[in-house]
Protein backbone atom coordinates (compact mmCIF):
# COMPACT_ATOMS: atom_id res chain seq x y z
CA UNK A 1 0.00 0.00 0.00
CA UNK A 2 0.82 3.65 -1.01
CA UNK A 3 1.65 5.99 2.19
CA UNK A 4 -0.81 8.41 2.92
CA UNK A 5 1.35 11.82 2.96
CA UNK A 6 -0.04 13.70 5.57
CA UNK A 7 0.32 17.38 6.92
CA UNK A 8 -0.48 18.86 9.67
CA UNK A 9 -0.38 22.58 10.97
CA UNK A 10 -0.08 23.97 14.28
CA UNK A 11 1.99 24.77 16.98
CA UNK A 12 2.43 23.73 21.02
CA UNK A 13 -0.01 21.66 22.57
CA UNK A 14 -2.85 21.38 20.15
CA UNK A 15 -0.35 20.34 17.65
CA UNK A 16 1.32 17.65 19.70
CA UNK A 17 -1.95 15.90 20.49
CA UNK A 18 -2.36 15.84 16.98
CA UNK A 19 0.85 13.65 15.96
CA UNK A 20 0.68 11.67 18.79
CA UNK A 21 -2.85 10.21 17.31
CA UNK A 22 -1.32 10.34 13.99
CA UNK A 23 1.29 7.73 15.38
CA UNK A 24 -1.44 5.51 16.89
CA UNK A 25 -2.94 5.44 12.99
CA UNK A 26 0.17 5.73 11.30
CA UNK A 27 1.36 1.69 11.44
CA UNK A 28 -2.34 0.68 10.35
CA UNK A 29 -2.45 3.08 7.75
CA UNK A 30 1.33 3.67 6.46
CA UNK A 31 1.17 7.46 7.19
CA UNK A 32 4.16 9.93 6.30
CA UNK A 33 3.72 12.63 8.57
CA UNK A 34 5.14 15.87 8.16
CA UNK A 35 4.06 19.12 11.16
CA UNK A 36 4.23 22.33 9.64
CA UNK A 37 4.55 24.67 12.99
CA UNK A 38 3.80 27.84 13.61
CA UNK A 39 7.25 30.43 14.74
CA UNK A 40 5.54 33.20 16.34
CA UNK A 41 5.99 32.35 19.96
CA UNK A 42 7.88 35.76 22.28
CA UNK A 43 7.33 34.02 25.34
CA UNK A 44 8.77 31.68 28.15
CA UNK A 45 12.22 29.69 27.22
CA UNK A 46 11.72 30.10 23.04
CA UNK A 47 10.88 34.18 23.72
CA UNK A 48 13.90 34.65 26.04
CA UNK A 49 15.96 33.01 23.43
CA UNK A 50 14.47 34.20 20.51
CA UNK A 51 15.43 37.54 21.91
CA UNK A 52 18.62 37.15 23.08
CA UNK A 53 19.69 34.83 20.02
CA UNK A 54 17.70 35.79 17.42
CA UNK A 55 16.18 32.98 14.91
CA UNK A 56 12.95 30.74 15.29
CA UNK A 57 11.45 30.50 18.89
CA UNK A 58 12.13 26.49 19.41
CA UNK A 59 9.47 25.36 21.97
CA UNK A 60 6.63 24.52 19.66
CA UNK A 61 9.06 22.65 17.28
CA UNK A 62 10.75 20.93 20.20
CA UNK A 63 6.86 19.66 21.34
CA UNK A 64 6.05 18.51 17.73
CA UNK A 65 9.57 16.58 17.51
CA UNK A 66 8.53 15.04 20.95
CA UNK A 67 5.91 13.82 19.72
CA UNK A 68 7.08 12.41 16.71
CA UNK A 69 10.06 10.70 18.96
CA UNK A 70 10.31 6.71 18.17
CA UNK A 71 9.56 4.19 20.32
CA UNK A 72 13.32 2.67 21.07
CA UNK A 73 14.74 2.86 24.99
CA UNK A 74 17.26 5.44 24.28
CA UNK A 75 15.27 7.62 21.74
CA UNK A 76 12.42 7.87 24.59
CA UNK A 77 15.26 8.78 27.20
CA UNK A 78 16.14 11.51 24.36
CA UNK A 79 12.80 12.92 24.11
CA UNK A 80 12.12 12.95 27.66
CA UNK A 81 15.77 14.82 27.79
CA UNK A 82 14.36 17.57 24.86
CA UNK A 83 11.53 18.13 27.51
CA UNK A 84 13.67 18.42 31.00
CA UNK A 85 13.59 22.27 31.95
CA UNK A 86 15.95 23.52 34.08
CA UNK A 87 14.58 24.41 37.98
CA UNK A 88 15.74 27.33 38.82
CA UNK A 89 18.84 27.46 41.08
CA UNK A 90 19.56 30.61 43.65
CA UNK A 91 22.80 32.12 42.96
CA UNK A 92 25.42 31.01 44.48
CA UNK A 93 23.96 27.78 45.65
CA UNK A 94 25.26 25.33 42.76
CA UNK A 95 24.07 21.85 42.73
CA UNK A 96 21.08 21.96 45.07
CA UNK A 97 20.13 19.11 42.91
CA UNK A 98 16.67 20.84 42.15
CA UNK A 99 14.97 19.44 39.00
CA UNK A 100 11.94 19.95 37.05
CA UNK A 101 11.75 17.01 34.97
CA UNK A 102 8.35 18.22 32.91
CA UNK A 103 6.26 15.27 31.51
CA UNK A 104 8.26 12.55 30.58
CA UNK A 105 8.45 11.82 26.78
CA UNK A 106 5.63 8.92 26.73
CA UNK A 107 2.92 10.97 28.97
CA UNK A 108 0.12 12.97 28.08
CA UNK A 109 1.82 16.54 27.66
CA UNK A 110 -2.02 17.78 28.16
CA UNK A 111 -2.41 17.21 31.44
CA UNK A 112 -1.29 20.77 33.04
CA UNK A 113 -4.04 22.99 31.41
CA UNK A 114 -6.91 20.35 31.04
CA UNK A 115 -8.95 22.58 33.23
CA UNK A 116 -8.18 25.71 31.18
CA UNK A 117 -7.87 24.58 27.51
CA UNK A 118 -10.45 23.11 25.00
CA UNK A 119 -7.10 21.84 23.23
CA UNK A 120 -5.24 19.60 25.85
CA UNK A 121 -2.39 23.00 25.75
CA UNK A 122 -0.76 24.93 28.39
CA UNK A 123 -1.48 28.81 27.63
CA UNK A 124 -0.81 29.46 23.77
CA UNK A 125 2.65 31.34 24.10
CA UNK A 126 3.97 29.96 27.47
CA UNK A 127 6.41 27.23 26.34
CA UNK A 128 5.40 25.84 29.94
CA UNK A 129 7.78 28.53 31.49
CA UNK A 130 8.04 30.92 34.28
CA UNK A 131 7.12 34.32 32.58
CA UNK A 132 7.61 37.94 33.44
CA UNK A 133 10.22 40.37 31.95
CA UNK A 134 11.36 37.46 29.39
CA UNK A 135 14.58 37.02 31.81
CA UNK A 136 15.33 34.33 34.00
CA UNK A 137 13.86 35.42 38.01
CA UNK A 138 16.23 37.32 40.01
CA UNK A 139 19.10 36.02 41.61
CA UNK A 140 18.84 32.85 39.83
CA UNK A 141 21.12 31.42 37.15
CA UNK A 142 20.22 31.74 33.55
CA UNK A 143 19.54 28.24 32.83
CA UNK A 144 16.12 28.27 34.73
CA UNK A 145 13.17 27.93 32.94
CA UNK A 146 14.94 26.71 30.04
CA UNK A 147 13.72 23.14 28.20
CA UNK A 148 16.65 21.41 27.29
CA UNK A 149 15.41 20.33 23.92
CA UNK A 150 15.26 24.46 22.80
CA UNK A 151 18.56 24.89 23.76
CA UNK A 152 19.90 21.97 21.43
CA UNK A 153 17.48 23.34 18.67
CA UNK A 154 19.03 26.73 19.30
CA UNK A 155 22.64 25.54 18.74
CA UNK A 156 22.16 23.24 15.93
CA UNK A 157 19.97 26.30 14.13
CA UNK A 158 23.21 28.64 14.89
CA UNK A 159 25.71 24.97 14.37
CA UNK A 160 24.58 24.46 10.90
CA UNK A 161 22.60 27.58 9.54
CA UNK A 162 19.61 26.37 8.81
CA UNK A 163 16.27 25.76 10.60
CA UNK A 164 15.08 22.65 8.35
CA UNK A 165 18.87 21.56 8.42
CA UNK A 166 18.51 21.91 12.24
CA UNK A 167 15.29 20.06 12.82
CA UNK A 168 16.27 17.15 10.44
CA UNK A 169 19.41 16.49 12.57
CA UNK A 170 17.25 16.62 15.58
CA UNK A 171 14.35 14.53 14.51
CA UNK A 172 17.44 11.48 14.04
CA UNK A 173 18.28 12.17 17.71
CA UNK A 174 14.89 10.95 18.41
CA UNK A 175 14.55 9.00 15.90
CA UNK A 176 11.37 10.49 14.76
CA UNK A 177 8.68 9.09 12.92
CA UNK A 178 8.03 11.92 10.90
CA UNK A 179 9.78 15.23 9.62
CA UNK A 180 9.07 18.69 11.36
CA UNK A 181 8.99 22.12 9.90
CA UNK A 182 8.62 25.27 10.11
CA UNK A 183 5.79 27.41 8.54
CA UNK A 184 8.64 30.17 7.97
CA UNK A 185 12.82 29.95 7.85
CA UNK A 186 12.21 33.48 9.96
CA UNK A 187 10.30 34.66 13.36
CA UNK A 188 7.15 36.30 12.66
CA UNK A 189 5.20 38.80 15.02
CA UNK A 190 1.34 38.21 15.97
CA UNK A 191 -0.32 41.26 16.21
CA UNK A 192 -4.64 41.50 16.93
CA UNK A 193 -7.40 43.90 17.05
CA UNK A 194 -8.75 43.25 20.45
CA UNK A 195 -12.28 44.98 21.64
CA UNK A 196 -11.80 45.29 25.36
CA UNK A 197 -8.22 44.25 26.02
CA UNK A 198 -8.96 46.91 28.85
CA UNK A 199 -11.62 46.12 30.98
CA UNK A 200 -12.09 49.53 32.04
CA UNK A 201 -13.09 50.05 28.31
CA UNK A 202 -15.00 47.30 27.04
CA UNK A 203 -15.89 49.23 23.90
CA UNK A 204 -12.48 50.36 23.22
CA UNK A 205 -11.02 48.33 20.22
CA UNK A 206 -6.98 48.21 20.55
CA UNK A 207 -4.15 46.36 19.08
CA UNK A 208 -2.21 43.56 21.38
CA UNK A 209 1.56 42.86 19.62
CA UNK A 210 2.98 39.47 20.73
CA UNK A 211 1.45 35.87 20.55
CA UNK A 212 1.47 35.30 24.25
CA UNK A 213 -0.39 38.64 25.05
CA UNK A 214 -2.90 37.79 22.48
CA UNK A 215 -3.22 34.53 24.12
CA UNK A 216 -4.10 35.73 27.28
CA UNK A 217 -5.96 38.74 26.26
CA UNK A 218 -9.49 39.34 28.21
CA UNK A 219 -11.24 41.07 25.23
CA UNK A 220 -12.62 40.02 21.91
CA UNK A 221 -10.04 39.39 18.71
CA UNK A 222 -11.44 40.93 15.43
CA UNK A 223 -9.03 40.52 13.52
CA UNK A 224 -5.62 38.98 13.38
CA UNK A 225 -2.06 39.75 11.16
CA UNK A 226 1.29 38.63 11.07
CA UNK A 227 4.28 40.96 10.85
CA UNK A 228 5.85 40.76 9.05
CA UNK A 229 2.67 40.45 6.98
CA UNK A 230 4.01 38.35 4.53
CA UNK A 231 7.07 36.15 5.46
CA UNK A 232 8.66 34.04 2.81
CA UNK A 233 7.22 30.15 3.53
CA UNK A 234 9.40 27.40 4.26
CA UNK A 235 10.22 25.89 0.84
CA UNK A 236 10.34 22.63 1.87
CA UNK A 237 6.65 22.74 3.65
CA UNK A 238 5.59 24.12 0.32
CA UNK A 239 6.69 21.02 -1.32
CA UNK A 240 4.76 18.90 1.81
CA UNK A 241 1.74 20.75 0.99
CA UNK A 242 1.65 20.21 -2.63
CA UNK A 243 2.40 16.19 -2.56
CA UNK A 244 0.01 15.76 0.53
CA UNK A 245 -2.77 13.67 0.51
CA UNK A 246 -4.06 15.23 3.87
CA UNK A 247 -3.91 18.13 5.28
CA UNK A 248 -4.96 18.61 8.87
CA UNK A 249 -5.71 21.92 11.01
CA UNK A 250 -6.45 21.69 14.64
CA UNK A 251 -6.35 21.09 17.51
CA UNK A 252 -5.03 24.18 18.61
CA UNK A 253 -5.11 27.99 19.67
CA UNK A 254 -7.45 28.97 16.78
CA UNK A 255 -5.87 32.73 16.71
CA UNK A 256 -2.20 32.03 17.49
CA UNK A 257 -1.76 28.15 16.37
CA UNK A 258 -4.10 27.61 13.62
CA UNK A 259 -4.79 30.81 11.56
CA UNK A 260 -1.16 32.01 11.34
CA UNK A 261 -0.93 29.43 8.51
CA UNK A 262 -3.25 30.58 6.36
CA UNK A 263 -1.86 34.33 6.77
CA UNK A 264 1.42 33.36 4.99
CA UNK A 265 0.48 33.97 1.63
CA UNK A 266 2.67 31.61 0.01
CA UNK A 267 1.36 28.86 2.52
CA UNK A 268 -2.21 29.85 1.71
CA UNK A 269 -1.78 29.66 -2.11
CA UNK A 270 -0.41 26.20 -1.67
CA UNK A 271 -3.19 25.15 0.68
CA UNK A 272 -5.57 25.67 -1.58
CA UNK A 273 -4.47 24.95 -4.92
CA UNK A 274 -3.74 21.26 -3.47
CA UNK A 275 -4.76 18.54 -4.70
CA UNK A 276 -5.02 17.15 -1.10
CA UNK A 277 -8.24 16.48 1.20
CA UNK A 278 -8.54 19.00 4.40
CA UNK A 279 -9.80 18.02 7.70
CA UNK A 280 -10.18 20.31 10.50
CA UNK A 281 -10.11 18.80 14.14
CA UNK A 282 -12.32 21.35 16.28
CA UNK A 283 -11.41 21.92 19.90
CA UNK A 284 -12.80 20.68 23.01
CA UNK A 285 -13.69 24.08 24.88
CA UNK A 286 -13.15 27.89 24.84
CA UNK A 287 -9.74 29.48 25.38
CA UNK A 288 -9.06 32.90 26.42
CA UNK A 289 -8.21 34.12 23.05
CA UNK A 290 -11.75 32.61 21.78
CA UNK A 291 -14.14 33.43 24.38
CA UNK A 292 -16.91 34.26 22.93
CA UNK A 293 -16.56 32.08 19.77
CA UNK A 294 -18.83 29.62 19.39
CA UNK A 295 -17.92 26.45 17.96
CA UNK A 296 -19.62 27.30 14.49
CA UNK A 297 -17.52 31.00 14.58
CA UNK A 298 -14.09 28.67 14.59
CA UNK A 299 -15.09 27.38 11.76
CA UNK A 300 -16.74 30.62 10.03
CA UNK A 301 -13.43 32.20 11.14
CA UNK A 302 -11.38 29.87 8.63
CA UNK A 303 -13.26 31.31 6.08
CA UNK A 304 -12.65 34.51 7.25
CA UNK A 305 -9.16 34.61 6.73
CA UNK A 306 -8.89 32.28 3.45
CA UNK A 307 -12.24 32.93 1.81
CA UNK A 308 -11.00 30.26 -0.96
CA UNK A 309 -10.47 27.54 1.80
CA UNK A 310 -12.35 24.13 1.37
CA UNK A 311 -12.64 21.65 3.62
CA UNK A 312 -13.77 17.68 3.55
CA UNK A 313 -14.44 16.78 6.84
CA UNK A 314 -14.50 18.76 10.42
CA UNK A 315 -14.15 16.37 13.13
CA UNK A 316 -15.40 17.36 16.72
CA UNK A 317 -16.50 15.85 19.72
CA UNK A 318 -20.03 15.49 20.51
CA UNK A 319 -20.31 16.48 23.68
CA UNK A 320 -17.90 19.28 23.19
CA UNK A 321 -19.85 20.37 20.09
CA UNK A 322 -23.50 20.51 21.62
CA UNK A 323 -26.50 21.03 19.35
CA UNK A 324 -24.65 20.30 16.10
CA UNK A 325 -26.90 21.63 13.57
CA UNK A 326 -25.02 24.95 13.53
CA UNK A 327 -21.64 23.16 13.19
CA UNK A 328 -23.02 21.34 10.53
CA UNK A 329 -24.22 24.67 8.53
CA UNK A 330 -20.42 25.98 9.53
CA UNK A 331 -19.17 23.10 7.93
CA UNK A 332 -21.03 22.70 4.96
CA UNK A 333 -20.41 26.73 4.38
CA UNK A 334 -17.06 24.99 3.81
CA UNK A 335 -17.82 22.16 1.37
CA UNK A 336 -17.42 19.68 4.89
CA UNK A 337 -19.07 17.53 5.84
CA UNK A 338 -19.42 17.29 9.97
CA UNK A 339 -17.60 13.73 11.60
CA UNK A 340 -18.45 13.17 15.57
CA UNK A 341 -16.43 10.93 17.59
CA UNK A 342 -15.53 10.70 20.92
CA UNK A 343 -11.95 12.24 21.22
CA UNK A 344 -12.02 13.41 24.82
CA UNK A 345 -10.17 11.47 27.94
CA UNK A 346 -12.49 9.69 29.96
CA UNK A 347 -12.49 12.14 32.83
CA UNK A 348 -14.51 15.20 31.97
CA UNK A 349 -11.45 17.42 31.14
CA UNK A 350 -11.61 19.16 27.96
CA UNK A 351 -8.02 16.75 26.71
CA UNK A 352 -8.30 15.15 23.21
CA UNK A 353 -7.13 11.37 23.75
CA UNK A 354 -4.40 10.70 21.52
CA UNK A 355 -5.28 6.94 21.07
CA UNK A 356 -9.23 8.13 20.44
CA UNK A 357 -8.59 10.77 18.26
CA UNK A 358 -6.42 8.10 16.43
CA UNK A 359 -8.95 5.82 16.22
CA UNK A 360 -11.32 7.93 15.01
CA UNK A 361 -8.91 9.14 12.49
CA UNK A 362 -8.53 5.39 10.85
CA UNK A 363 -11.36 5.49 8.76
CA UNK A 364 -11.02 9.13 7.66
CA UNK A 365 -7.59 9.03 6.60
CA UNK A 366 -7.83 5.49 4.75
CA UNK A 367 -11.20 6.36 2.89
CA UNK A 368 -10.52 6.41 -0.49
CA UNK A 369 -11.90 9.08 -2.80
Amino acid sequence: MTARRVVAFGGGHGLSASLRALRHCAPELDLDITAVVTVGDDGGSSGRLRAERGGLPPGDLRQALVALAGDHPATRRSAGLFQHRFAAVPVGVPGSGATDPGPAAGDDPDRDAAARRGTGAAPRGTDTAPRGTGAASAGTDGLAGHAVGNLVLCGLMELLGDPVAALEHAGAMLGAVGRVLPMSRQPVGIEARVRGADPAAPDEVRTVSGQHQVAVTTGRVESLRLTPSAPPACAEAIEAIRAADWLIFGPGSWYTSVLPHLLVPQLADAIVSTSARRLVTLNLAAEKETLGLSVADHLAALHWYLPELKVDLVLADAKAVGDPEPVERAAESLGARLVLAPVAVVDGTPRHDPAALGAALVPVLGADR
